[in-house]
């Protein structure tokens, strides 16, 4: 008997078809979060993967180079397509500009010149049909550009290349200020469950993390660019543990995986490697069902 590739039974279940876009909105008053299981256990695909194999794109791009970026991160998944086969990807936070804010001589004002709007992007169309070529989930930093404002975005495209939401970092400071600031922290369904998404320094935070995770978050892809290294993974560890839930830390000198546990899955900072690939297992992140989450003594937490 033929061994059944990833790919093959990805389509033979309609994997591919499963996690359109579906937001958990938040109606009741108090935290606004907790008292949610049964809205939960609904929204829940009634099958999921536990296993997923994640890769991390792990590139410098040019400071403003948006052509010379893409083609290099198209290159990236050249590679990526060609050997392995994978159920996520994430890019680095504002891969396709090259996270220019950060640049002292562009202003508020210029970052329009470096921002695409998804719909009629080609670059954002070339990403989106690699997504569906290979039947992956892909989270794809760039800077967006909307009627009011220009965004700091992880676009978040399924298995079928549809782009299916929009996530806008919410702490802004420093350079960050450049853009306009998100309005929405939320998770979204996929094959593999509830997911959450942070941007770089969303997770200096300790509501962000917990916030996804009381909405049912198992792990949380975090595309970065800043600060990385001792205090950084001394943060991510903490995140996850105080949490249980996998973070996918992703900068672009670093792949940085954290697990349920505080444990480090994954720490990569070789400058040879181009992306790295590791498998985590969901069904070891306790999230809002176990742990720290369900002893919280919400009764006490008060100002």
């Amino acid at each position: 008997m033929l061994t059944q590739t990833r790919r093959e039974f990805l389509k033979t279940v309609g994997a591919a078809g499963i996690g359109v876009s579906r937001v958990l909105a938040e109606t009741e008053k108090g935290d606004g979060i907790s008292g949610k299981e049964n809205a939960r256990a609904k929204a829940q695909p009634k099958k999921t993967i536990s296993k997923i194999r994640v890769a991390q794109i792990k590139v410098y791009p040019d400071k403003g180079r948006m052509e010379a970026n893409h083609t290099k991160l198209m290159n990236v998944f050249a590679n990526i397509e060609r050997d392995h086969e994978v159920d996520v990807v994430v890019t680095p936070e504002g891969f396709l500009d090259g996270y220019v804010s950060t640049e002292k001589s562009v202003t508020k004002d210029d970052m329009a010149r470096y921002a695409i709007e998804p719909q009629t992007s080609r670059y954002a169309s070339a990403v989106s049909d690699w997504a569906r070529r290979n039947k992956v989930w892909l989270i794809y930093g760039c800077s967006r550009k909307a009627a009011d404002g220009v965004f700091n975005t992880a676009l978040i495209y399924n298995r079928r290349g549809a782009l299916v939401r929009m996530y806008d970092k919410l702490h802004l400071q420093r350079h960050d200020l450049k853009y306009t600031p998100g309005k929405h922290l939320d998770v979204y369904e996929s094959d593999f469950g509830l997911f959450g998404v942070m941007i770089c320094a969303d997770r200096r935070w300790p509501e962000t993390a917990r916030t996804l995770t009381l909405k049912g978050a198992r792990v949380i892809f975090n595309p970065t660019y800043g600060m990385h290294g001792e205090l950084n993974l001394c943060m991510m560890r903490t995140r996850s543990y105080e949490n249980g839930i996998f973070i996918v830390f992703t900068h672009p000198g670093q792949s940085l995986i954290t697990g349920p546990d505080g444990a480090v899955v994954c720490n990569n900072r070789d400058k040879g490697q181009t992306y790295t690939v590791t498998e985590i297992d969901l069904s070891k992140a306790p999230a809002d069902t176990g742990g720290h989450i369900i002893d919280r003594r919400t009764d006490v937490y008060k100002l």
